[in-house]
Parts: structure tokens; sequence; C-alpha cells
């Protein structure tokens, strides 16, 4: 069981590869594989954050299309024994390792060359629930180099995350999202 678990994961992990390294001859493709990403579940009990800078994803400016997913063994609040009952139990990360959003650039003019509010429609996926989403964002773009950032709220019950009864009190149900990029041009 153990070998088909590190055998899924390891299939998983060359197609999410597979999917970052698409691109288009000739397009305008910016990728990073060093992002920034972080979670903020807050409530009158305890804070805290889980952070991991193995951000991955593209853009592709010619289409719109927008790719950034993590390993979500990745993230740590700090804690390990926290990061071992949140990957384990609420994450399930053996099941479901990765949190991805792919969608469609919308609002994004090539010819600025300031920062500029942006919007991607597209999907977000983690613990195996795929839900409709459109992030608000800021983007800009010099040269070789494309700086994203972006911020969302996610709804555990929305993807079939449980909170322990116990653990309501301490684990907010509704999680802050925030991610940073620096995308280099392929």
């Amino acid at each position: 069981m153990k070998r088909l678990d590190i055998l899924r994961r390891s299939l998983l992990n060359i197609f999410a590869m597979w999917m970052c390294t698409y691109s288009v001859s000739l397009a305008q493709v910016y990728q990073t594989k060093s992002g920034y990403v972080e979670f903020v579940s807050s409530t009158t009990l305890e804070s805290f954050t889980g952070t991991s800078r193995k951000l991955q994803g593209l853009i592709e400016l010619s289409s719109g299309k927008v790719d950034f997913y993590v390993d979500l063994n990745t993230i740590s609040t700090g804690i390990s024994l926290r990061d071992e009952h949140m990957r384990e139990t609420y994450l399930e990360t053996r099941k479901y390792p990765f949190a991805e959003f792919t969608g469609t650039l919308r609002n994004f003019n090539i010819a600025r060359k300031d920062t500029q509010q942006v919007q991607v429609v597209g999907k977000y996926t983690i613990h195996g629930v795929t839900r409709d989403r459109t992030i608000n964002g800021r983007m800009y773009v010099s040269g070789n180099t494309a700086y994203v950032e972006a911020a969302w709220d996610v709804n555990l019950k929305d993807h079939n995350i449980e909170i322990p009864k116990l653990m309501f009190l301490k684990l907010a149900e509704v999680q802050k999202v925030r991610i940073k990029a620096t995308l280099k041009k392929n």
C-alpha cells in the first residue's frame, strides 16, 4: 500500500510538472517554481499562518492561461505536530497532495507598463473538490519578469474539509489565502 501511495504521488508530481512546463512556441510564457503562498486561520482562541515557498505556476499572456499549484506537504505552520495533523487529518495529503488554480486572465493590458488590477476566472481545487472561482489580484510585467499577487477566502466546507467539533474553536472555517510570485519569461 505504501508503494502504491509513493507511485501515485510520483505520477501526480510528474503530471503537475508537465502541466507547468507546457508552453506554446513564441508565446509569452512566464513561469515560477518558488512563489510564496500562505493561509491564515484566525479564531478568537487561536490564529496561525501556514506558508510555503514552493508555489509553482505559469501565465501565458497570449492566451491568458493561468495555472498555479502547490504541494500541500510543503506548507509549514511552524509547529511540526500541527503540520502533521493538518496534512493527515484535514487535508489528507496522501490522497490529495496538491491545491491548484487554473483559469483565464482578464483585465490585463500588455501595453501598460504599471501595476494593474486583474481578475482570473477559473477553477480552484483542494482536497479533491473543484469550485469555480473569480480571483482578484495585481500584476505587473516588465521585460522578462512578471510579478503577481492575489488573495481570496477558502471555506473549508466548500471543499469537504471537515473540522472536528472540538477543533472548531481553534480552526477557522474560512481560511484567508494569499499568493505572491515573481515569474520569469521562458
